[in-house]
């Protein structure tokens, strides 16, 4: 959306028109990315199903074990671990605690956001 929105940009040192690499648009919008909206959001959900009472179906759900084997190869990402990563990121090692005050967490959360904790930089 971005890309279109900017339109080409002309460049001096090829004297030809080109369209903005990915890398350049993100380094000039303010706006988080795909990447990073789907990881706060992700975290957002945890917190929340982590302060919910035992016996909410949501949190027997995600403790659920279906005890089924996996398939040969490389071991899929679960969602909690892809929880865990991002947790540490932003949060460090005491994540784990700020998670059940809804307060510190939102904060924590709106700091990553602002932050751009998540960002993961292209190559």
């Amino acid at each position: 959306m971005y890309r279109r929105i900017l339109g080409p940009v002309y460049d001096n040192e090829k004297e030809n028109w080109r369209i903005l690499t990915n890398k350049e648009i993100y380094a000039g919008v303010k706006k988080p990315t795909i990447t990073e909206t789907i990881s706060l959001n992700r975290l957002r959900w945890f917190g929340h199903v982590q302060r919910m009472e035992g016996n909410r179906i949501h949190k027997r759900v995600s403790y659920m074990n279906l005890g089924t084997t996996r398939l040969r190869g490389r071991p899929r990402n679960r969602w909690q671990d892809e929880v865990i990563g991002d947790g540490r990121i932003v949060g460090g090692e005491v994540w784990e605690e700020i998670l059940y005050n809804a307060e510190k967490w939102k904060k924590l959360l709106r700091m990553a956001r602002n932050r751009r904790m998540l960002h993961m930089p292209m190559e």
